[in-house]
């Protein structure tokens, strides 16, 4: 069954539309954006532009008058913003463009005073201690917006957080770090699904699962290609195999997404061509050959299979 688009496009592309009426079409198809979709899409861009540009332009005034201002004036500018959001979010909705795009703000700020404390009071916080406390402190602020991109942003400082803490002698070896990123991750897309399947409406967008997705499978390709190489963990390969199966058995069967099973080939791929190169590339010059001829062969056979795929997605 063909969607409505691609039917439309049909009819462009073979001329059953008169030459210049092929808005009109769309529109009639109700596939052409409307004057009020125009609105809401310009009043959005111009919000979260906004938002990040006052972020920006916070920062860069501290960057560009550090010297000429005091350490009190410093912390009363940043504390006056963080107060001037505080008082705003009183009368602001949170579930409405503007209070999420405040608490997006406020936990922004709330980074750049941290960053503010350790350079003005210079306490041997490393980076790893700065972005941990800065992920624990806007925790409650992310919680209330609902609002995955504001998660997408937490998420982001919490593996910054694991990514630092391998500088600090935390732990004792460097994959540690990576399982950690690993299994949080995981734990945030299977949270994700879990709750797009229970129906929540702010967590009903594609995109931010591809996100999360991304950290996590390079974490499990890279702990698999150590136990390879570099003889780590035997849990590494077992840990990647059961994250492939799972990738491929949900995002085939129960929610079609061609981006996480395209993902599941390339890190499938990495991880032969990985095993490939340990056994086969004492031979110089044939193992290499031999290496690049499976490289293609399954490139080439993931992207077959993807294409068959591809056809069971309705436009």
């Amino acid at each position: 069954m063909r969607g409505p688009r691609r039917e439309v496009m049909e009819w462009i592309g073979g001329g059953r539309v008169a030459p210049g009426r092929e808005h009109d079409a769309l529109r009639a198809a109700g596939l052409a954006p409307s004057r009020a979709d125009w609105r809401l899409f310009l009043s959005q861009l111009s919000l979260w532009l906004g938002t990040a540009a006052l972020a920006a332009a916070i920062i860069f005034f501290f960057a560009f008058n550090w010297h000429a201002l005091g350490r009190f004036t410093k912390f009363g500018l940043v504390e006056g913003v963080l107060l001037v959001l505080l008082a705003a979010l009183w009368r602001l909705d949170f579930d409405r463009p503007a209070g999420k795009a405040a608490l997006v703000l406020l936990s922004l700020v709330t980074g750049a005073l941290l960053a503010l404390t350790g350079q003005v009071y210079q306490t041997g916080a490393d980076a790893f201690e700065l972005f941990a406390w800065w992920a624990l402190l806007i925790l409650p602020w992310v919680a209330v917006s609902r609002f995955s991109p504001h998660w997408l942003l937490w998420l982001a400082i919490a593996n910054l957080a694991v990514y630092f803490s391998s500088d600090t002698g935390l732990f004792a070896d460097h994959e540690t770090p990576l399982w950690i990123v690993l299994a949080l991750d995981t734990a945030a897309l299977a949270a994700w699904e879990a709750a797009h399947r229970a129906g929540i409406a702010w967590l009903r967008d594609d995109w931010p699962p591809r996100l999360v997705a991304i950290p996590a499978g390079f974490a499990a390709t890279a702990l698999s290609l150590f136990a390879i190489l570099d003889g780590a963990r035997p849990a590494a390969p077992l840990a990647h195999i059961v994250s492939i199966a799972c990738v491929l058995v949900w995002y085939r069967r129960v929610r079609l997404d061609l981006f996480m099973l395209a993902g599941a080939i390339l890190s499938v791929i990495v991880v032969v061509a990985g095993l490939m190169i340990r056994h086969f590339l004492g031979s110089q010059a044939g193992g290499f050959l031999i290496v690049g001829l499976i490289i293609v062969a399954m490139a080439g056979g993931g992207a077959t299979w993807l294409r068959a795929v591809a056809r069971e997605v309705k436009p």
